[in-house]
């Protein structure tokens, strides 16, 4: 720790959690450093409905204490581990501090390493701050932790860390501290209520990408009553970490672990079948090309490799590209005309988008309408709802829109291969080929030989006409629009204008 370190630039809430506490928690109090005794400190007491006199001796402390502004507060009902922490944090926050730091009131922790671990998060150097016990494993087993408990917290930690991707020394460590700004990006609320609290918030804190630090403390068991059920609480954790691995890889939706914005346009998938590779392939040499749905025209662009010329549309769209061939327009399909005469263009790039409008019926019809003079080729992207995975997730109950994917929460409209087919074909296209797209699977597991092979088998079995359905991530399609009954029309009598006035000049002669 810095000696020349200024803990009162920062307002710091000591919040204690206590439950049957009354015989240690003045002790906890007064083991508090004198450098955190200063007015911008202030402790929160919060008794989580103790059927002992937890409560009072907390009141009591708040005058007998020097140098600390304590405040006791008594939850009328049972809250729980995690749910007592809500508590603490929302004050926190809505009493305008900038650290909280969480310490036990049976004396597990040493409120003396408060200073060491409030530093990081003073010097901005970290969002999180926790002490472990880990970092020098045989001082734990030094300091009286149950030989069982530290090998389950070494091995549980070890699987955590796996699922998350993460290098954490424990996972299980009680004593915590966060900048309250972190705090206020997290959905720490939506957490258990029970003892894997904790691990809810650091997959959060991790997924939000936050900066976690971690100090060693000292390891102490005396003879407080441990609260936690071991085995209960390893079945919490290892089932919290399936579920977030699977929302990280959009197999389900939780929402406690949706932190960020949601992602409006998504990243190149190259170097594989998929449908960026394919809509690359089908763009002809010196067409002019219309990209709706563009995104920030990285497809766009490299359209503009063969393409004498691409016009990219979306209302995330940039203003202008760096390539002399190409050009974008801002358009909010579903609110306003389209801003381009579409007859101008040879071919239509939908990729990924039709899935996103609110009525792709009308929103097609459009299209065959303005193609009034040219019927250009429309090629078309959409996710297939009928994937064996969504098929599966549906059969176990779950059917949970996230993030990214098939069920991306942002789709409105969801499509197998009959009913996109029938979607055309309803709206006045003919369509020239239909196929599958495997699924991105190099996303997941890299670019190396195991997605290759993954990838290899999915396009064995979209071959099979039966299976295709199943195993197709995406659907691909190219049709041309029919000319519209108006357009016909309009056709027919110029047509026919053409031949009255060939069988006037005929007959003059």
């Amino acid at each position: 720790m810095s000696d020349t370190i200024d803990f009162a630039q920062k307002r710091v809430l000591i919040f204690i959690v206590a439950y049957n506490a009354e015989k240690t928690i003045g002790s906890v109090l007064n083991r508090i450093p004198p450098a955190l005794r200063n007015p911008s400190v202030e402790v929160l007491i919060i008794d989580d409905s103790s059927k002992d006199q937890t409560f009072a001796q907390g009141v009591k402390s708040e005058t007998s204490i020097d140098n600390l502004r304590i405040i006791t507060l008594r939850n009328p009902v049972n809250q729980g581990y995690g749910g007592n922490q809500k508590l603490g944090y929302r004050y926190a926050i809505e009493n305008g501090f900038d650290i909280v730091a969480l310490v036990h009131g049976d004396g597990q922790y040493a409120p003396e390493k408060l200073p060491a671990l409030v530093e990081p998060l003073i010097k901005g150097e970290a969002d999180a701050v926790f002490g472990s016990r880990m970092i020098k494993k045989q001082d734990a087993l030094a300091g009286g932790m149950p030989l069982y408990k530290w090998i389950g917290n070494q091995v549980l930690t070890s699987y955590q860390n796996v699922m998350l991707g993460t290098q954490l020394s424990e996972f299980h460590s009680g004593y915590r501290l966060y900048s309250v700004a972190a705090l206020k990006r997290i959905p720490f609320e939506r957490n258990s209520n029970d003892f894997h609290f904790d691990t809810d918030i650091i997959i959060q804190l991790h997924f939000a990408g936050m900066r976690i630090a971690e100090i060693p403390i000292p390891t102490f068991y005396g003879d407080e009553v441990c609260h936690v059920n071991g085995l209960k609480y390893a079945w919490d954790c290892f089932k919290t970490m399936i579920r977030a691995a699977m929302h990280r890889k959009n197999l389900l939706y939780d929402r406690k672990f949706d932190v960020g914005a949601v992602e409006e346009t998504y990243d190149l998938k190259l170097g594989f079948r998929s449908s960026h590779t394919m809509a690359l392939c089908a763009v002809q040499k010196g067409a002019r090309v219309l990209d709706i749905g563009c995104g920030r025209g990285y497809v766009a662009e490299l359209m503009a490799k063969e393409a004498a010329h691409v016009t990219g549309l979306d209302q995330y769209s940039k203003d202008t590209s760096e390539l002399p061939n190409v050009d974008y327009k801002k358009w909010d399909i579903d609110n306003a005309p389209c801003p381009v005469n579409v007859s101008d263009y040879d071919q239509i790039f939908l990729l990924d988008i039709i899935e996103h409008l609110k009525d792709p019926e009308v929103f097609m019809e459009m299209l065959r309408e303005r193609a009034e003079h040219k019927r250009p080729e429309i090629i078309l992207t959409t996710a297939n709802i009928a994937f064996f995975v969504t098929r599966f997730m549906l059969f176990i109950g779950q059917f949970n829109y996230g993030r990214k994917g098939i069920l991306d929460r942002t789709h409105t409209r969801l499509f197998t291969f009959r009913s996109l087919r029938d979607l055309f074909e309803q709206t006045g296209y003919q369509i020239s080929e239909i196929r599958g797209i495997p699924a991105p699977y190099p996303k997941v597991l890299g670019m190396g030989i195991l997605s290759r092979i993954v990838m290899l088998i999915n396009q064995a079995f979209i071959r099979i006409p039966f299976l295709k359905g199943l195993f197709s991530y995406q659907i691909y399609v190219r049709a041309q629009a029919r000319p519209t009954v108006a357009n016909l029309l309009a056709k027919t009598i110029s047509t026919s204008e053409e031949l009255r006035s060939e069988l006037a000049k005929s007959g003059t002669k």
